[in-house]
């Protein structure tokens, strides 16, 4: 297969910035657990400003689709954002959040058996039980790993941080459901008016930016703790600048990277490409996150990303079961 020079610089893009936004928002997340909130609204505000000078042209751009259809895609798309963002507050450990979004597959065929009806073939429901074993036996014993930290600490602190935890994990898989039925409303609307991944990046954007005045008390407060915190000199410079802040921009400029290559590459390549590279894009940043950050990750971590990352391939027919070959013999 050719690729085309703008796939390419796709690709490239997926792999630059959704690589390197995971790392600055571990980076920020380390330093700051509760800033989910303070960061999705950053990203939101940078990529509907830029969306607003190129996309829309500053509002002079006729819109595909109304703001009607683009209701029930947008609410969907700011719960998504928040609350994989906001989980980090709840002590889910990072290498958890991106097995747990790994596992789309298990939502998308049960949306898509539900609500499009569609009929899938005997591996693909092979590899998503595989995909839910590999996510169960990580969550299981991560779960195990936030009940050992606190078995020198207060055992009421230690069932509170257990709930807690697993109330980030809960909306985790809200998120997981949310995004699958969001992404089935996004084909639909796709099929009804063409592809325009542009206008419905901006736009998605651009309207959830008022729900984020319900949160204005946590963003600010949060705002104030990365002014207060650890400052970073900036050489040749005379001037010191928050730490959380410079995390906070690598974050927002490699997460427009990540979802404007992303909306590109649905456009210019098949999507058992696209699976492809997104699988191999979280297997990257897995690893790097276990070993840079050094992350806690057991053998059993290991057997259940084993699990999710084979079932993924297999789901997409990268991987295939030898099939059996009916010959006819010939009798002399």
């Amino acid at each position: 297969m050719v690729l085309s020079a703008r796939s390419t610089f796709a690709i490239g893009g997926v792999f630059l910035g959704c690589c390197s936004g995971v790392v600055f928002l571990e980076l920020l997340v380390k330093l700051d657990p509760g800033a989910g909130n303070l960061i999705t609204a950053a990203q939101f505000a940078f990529i509907a400003l830029e969306g607003f000078i190129f996309t829309s042209r500053l509002g002079l751009a006729q819109r595909v689709i109304s703001l009607r259809d683009y209701a029930l895609l947008v609410a969907m798309f700011f719960i998504t954002s928040v609350c994989n963002n906001y989980v980090f507050e709840f002590n889910v450990p990072m290498t958890l959040h991106m097995i747990i979004r790994g596992g789309s597959l298990i939502s998308n065929m049960c949306l898509g058996t539900l609500i499009l009806k569609r009929s899938y073939r005997i591996s693909q429901y092979i590899s998503v039980v595989m995909i839910s074993v590999g996510i169960f036996i990580c969550t299981y014993f991560s779960s195990r790993d936030v009940a050992g930290k606190g078995e020198n600490s207060d055992k009421d602190a230690t069932e509170a941080d257990g709930f807690w935890w697993l109330v980030g994990v809960l909306l985790l898989v809200l998120a997981l459901f949310v995004s699958s039925y969001m992404g089935i409303t996004q084909e639909l609307l796709y099929r009804k008016h063409g592809k325009c991944a542009r206008e419905a990046l901006y736009y998605t954007h651009l309207l959830p930016l008022p729900a984020f005045f319900l949160m204005q008390e946590n963003i600010r407060t949060h705002w104030h703790l990365a002014l207060e915190g650890e400052s970073y000199k900036v050489p040749l410079m005379d001037l010191a600048v928050p730490l959380i802040l410079l995390y906070l921009l690598g974050n927002v400029l490699a997460q427009h990277l990540c979802i404007s290559s992303v909306y590109t590459l649905t456009t210019e390549c098949s999507s058992l490409t696209v699976t492809l590279i997104l699988t191999l894009r979280k297997f990257i940043s897995l690893v790097f996150s276990i070993i840079y950050f050094r992350n806690p990750f057991t053998v059993y971590h290991w057997l259940g990303t084993l699990l999710v990352f084979v079932g993924t391939l297999m789901f997409a027919n990268v991987i295939r079961f030898p099939q059996r070959v009916n010959r006819a013999v010939k009798q002399e």
